[in-house]
């Protein structure tokens, strides 16, 4: 597991900004809230062995069978269950796309004993090669077109596609039904992104019946709380939403980003999403993290642990315009303080 994910506001008791995370920071959840105190009495007994009740809610919102879905403890619960169900069929070697990319793909399938492949393609005749997405892709924030997934299919054995940000772009994503009706396509979908749970821990799986039924055989019993399962059997039947209008957001997104490029000596890459990689000419993200931290009580991303990115790369996402400007002028006058 890789140690220093984004998030960790408990090393920074006083942060008032939060742009580590890339899970929309001010959605109201009061209405959930008191839907869960409602229900405290489930705590009371174990929950279903297997969430069937919200695999059946998830499928019926998008009109599938409920042998097309599967749910799991987060999507990172997922990950890891596919990389032990691959390994126990067949496959050998993994590929995890464009890097940097989320680590716990490969983190995963080492952990299984599947090898990287340097290959585009299948490997060799031996095992069988699956091939891990992120689309759209942290951290970068850019996104595949369906085409490219459609050809990436029909290279590997099997892909998985990672849509745990979905909620978060507009550009054109693969739909539920594409996944479930394709051969070999695994689609990982995040109740914790697209809600703001991130506390609560749901994730889901959907894929054809056959794959499903394979990763059946490696889950355990009451992996998903009770608590959860309300929550999101609640989420899914109210269609509720966090994001009253995601163009906005993301037109901020594009403010953020053209401001953060005027500064000096800071460069933000282009992002389909909330979310954007930045590199500084000089210092580090990790003196400029501490710096946010202690002096403007602003929390940002060290992405120098991300393969394929340097110690000079962090990850923010984007606040309110007033929490962005903020970002802006103190990123200014660290880098401004760097050249003296």
């Amino acid at each position: 597991m890789l140690q220093g994910h984004g998030d960790d506001k408990h090393n920074y008791p006083e942060i008032q900004s939060n742009f580590s995370s890339n899970i929309y920071p001010h959605a109201d959840l009061t209405e959930l809230k008191a839907h869960l105190c409602r229900k405290m009495e489930l705590i009371d007994s174990y929950p279903e062995p297997e969430p069937l009740t919200l695999e059946t809610a998830i499928a019926r919102k998008y009109g599938l069978s409920a042998d097309n879905v599967l749910v799991t403890n987060g999507a990172t619960d997922a990950i890891y269950l596919i990389a032990q169900t691959a390994a126990k069929n067949k496959f050998t070697h993994f590929n995890v796309g464009t890097m940097p990319t989320f680590s716990e793909y490969e983190d995963a399938c080492r952990m299984f004993g599947l090898k990287q492949s340097d290959s585009c393609d299948k490997t060799d005749e031996t095992g069988l090669t699956a091939l891990w997405l992120c689309n759209p892709n942290n951290p970068t924030g850019d996104v595949y077109s369906k085409d490219e997934l459609k050809d990436f299919a029909r290279k590997f054995d099997l892909v998985i596609i990672d849509q745990s940000y979905e909620d978060y772009t507009l550009a054109p994503m693969m739909t539920h039904q594409e996944a479930a009706e394709s051969d070999n396509i695994i689609q990982l979908h995040s109740l914790t992104k697209t809600y703001a749970i991130p506390g609560l821990r749901i994730g889901y799986v959907i894929a054809p019946r056959q794959i499903i039924s394979l990763l059946r055989e490696n889950t355990k019993p009451w992996a998903v709380n009770a608590l959860a399962i309300e929550a999101g059997k609640w989420l899914v039947e109210n269609d509720f939403k966090i994001i009253s209008n995601l163009d906005i957001y993301l037109t901020e997104t594009q403010r953020l980003r053209t401001m953060l490029n005027q500064i000096p000596g800071i460069s933000a890459a282009e992002t389909q999403t909330n979310f954007l990689i930045v590199e500084m000419a000089s210092g580090t993200a990790a003196d400029l993290k501490d710096y946010l931290a202690r002096k403007h009580h602003i929390l940002i991303r060290d992405a120098s642990n991300f393969h394929g990115l340097t110690s000079r790369h962090f990850r923010i996402s984007t606040q309110t315009p007033d929490e962005n400007n903020l970002l802006v002028n103190a990123v200014r006058a660290f880098m401004l303080g760097n050249q003296k």
